[in-house]
């Protein structure tokens, strides 16, 4: 895997921002059915799409630290070293909002923009997102308005539509490449999260961040990732699509830096032929509910274990990472349509988005006792914080979590203890909040017997006093 370094509710239209919902309709598809049609050229779109794409430079100044050995004889510090990386990047607001790949920005302290017509605007970063692999940079100008694109919410998409490829690949300039959508809703692939579009249209390192625009020249996705084994394309390239761009974007222009996640709190399988045979459906298709969390959007929702989730907002969904995607390109305090099936019998449930409960409240603590966890910093469990460090909530005990350490100096770092640890029960105890573990560690047993669960195994390990 090499990185390229749903239904919504009605959005509000940005004044010249290229954010224009078009009414949804049958394309007309069709193949050429002469010589002419086979003359045909994308030459059109691409005139109307390619002076949105631009490209997008991160730099970053560090310097090396010298060696304490050579320090004691006078050694000088070394001169900075300035790191630079290239990227692709669309602009989607008449005022200079672009969006580009987290990883195309990752680590950077300045950034400039190039234009397809070579003028260069320095950028100020927005938000930039790791686990949607999307950033959003806000060009510094005088006022210049800017070619964009329309973001297409991919409703009507189907596999086998013409696409073009738009961004620069190996840093040669602005180049495009045509192919056809291959598949939709990817969840199974990528180092992020999401539903991917997968496309043949030719992706290479330098195309992250790019547009892949359907036939209309609208924006359908950001252009990610590729699947080879040579690290160029091999016609197996993935795209981030519209629908959550449109989301991301909407969160860096309300003046958020961080993207707040829906959660439903419903655990689920992918239902399987043996397990749609057993509940008598009549395709395996769906999740199976098999857990909910009390109190969650999906329990006020009357949703329960047993039921089939089908579709979201109308879209089917086959697998969590499905549901998580649907849920996650809907704002905070809207609602969503689950269509269920339930002994039987479709029907529907309206669910509200809102973020993890943040209860019980995190109360983070420092352990300075003189401990097999001193330097560590803990918190109480609760939903949120577990969406935080990406720790299943179902499967994690009632406990505490090591939600940092100090340094690697410090004596839970050195006695193996590791940020994401679970501490289940000390001296037999069990260990409900983060106030109980400061107090009993303020005790002085004469040995400490400490179980924690890390990536759902449970350790325990024994230390003298």
């Amino acid at each position: 895997m090499s990185a390229c370094s749903g239904q919504t509710e009605p959005q509000d239209n940005y004044e010249g921002s290229g954010f224009h919902q078009q009414p949804l309709g049958t394309p007309n598809r069709k193949v050429p059915d002469s010589a002419i049609g086979m003359k045909s050229s994308f030459a059109p779109v691409v005139r109307d799409t390619a002076p949105a794409v631009v490209n997008v430079y991160a730099k970053r100044v560090s310097r090396r630290q010298v060696d304490p050995f050579w320090q004691m004889f006078g050694g000088v510090n070394p001169r900075p070293q300035v790191e630079q990386s290239l990227g692709s990047g669309v602009i989607v607001r008449g005022d200079g909002v672009v969006v580009t790949n987290n990883h195309v920005v990752q680590g950077g302290q300045e950034f400039m923009v190039v234009l397809n017509d070579r003028r260069e605007f320095p950028a100020k970063l927005l938000l930039a997102d790791e686990r949607t692999d999307l950033a959003v940079l806000q060009l510094e100008t005088n006022g210049e308005k800017f070619t964009t694109l329309n973001l297409d919410d991919g409703r009507d998409l189907e596999v086998g539509d013409l696409v073009l490829a738009i961004g620069n690949p190996f840093g040669v300039g602005q180049t495009v490449t045509n192919g056809i959508i291959s598949a939709l809703d990817r969840t199974d692939v990528g180092p992020g999260e999401g539903a991917f579009i997968q496309t043949d249209a030719a992706i290479n390192p330098g195309n992250s961040g790019g547009a892949l625009v359907d036939m209309d020249g609208d924006l359908i996705g950001i252009n990610s990732f590729i699947l080879s084994r040579s690290g160029s394309s091999a016609g197996v390239g993935f795209a981030i699509p519209s629908a959550m761009v449109r989301r991301v974007v909407d969160t860096a222009l309300g003046g958020k830096s961080t993207l707040v996640r829906p959660w439903l709190g419903a655990k689920g399988d992918a239902v399987t032929s043996d397990i749609a045979r057993s509940m008598n459906l009549p395709r395996p298709e769906g999740v199976l509910v098999s857990d909910i969390y009390k109190g969650s959007p999906a329990d006020q929702a009357g949703l329960r274990t047993g039921d089939v989730i089908t579709t979201v907002d109308g879209q089917p969904v086959n697998d969590a990472r499905a549901i998580a995607y649907r849920m996650s390109v809907r704002n905070p305090g809207e609602t969503a349509q689950l269509g269920i099936i339930r002994d039987g019998k479709p029907q529907s449930v309206k669910v509200k988005v809102q973020p993890p409960i943040a209860t019980p409240a995190k109360d983070e603590r420092l352990i300075k006792a003189n401990t097999p966890l001193l330097g560590a910093k803990v918190v109480n469990m609760s939903p949120a914080v577990a969406e935080e460090a990406g720790i299943d909530i179902f499967a994690a005990p009632r406990g505490v979590l090591v939600y940092g350490i100090e340094s690697n100096r410090a004596y839970a770092a050195r006695a193996g203890f590791r940020p994401g640890d679970i501490i289940k029960d000390v001296n037999g105890t069990p260990i409900t909040s983060a106030a109980q573990l400061e107090q009993i560690l303020s005790t002085r047993p004469a040995s400490w017997k400490i179980s924690i669960v890390r990536q759902g195994q449970t350790m325990t390990a024994q230390f003298r006093a």
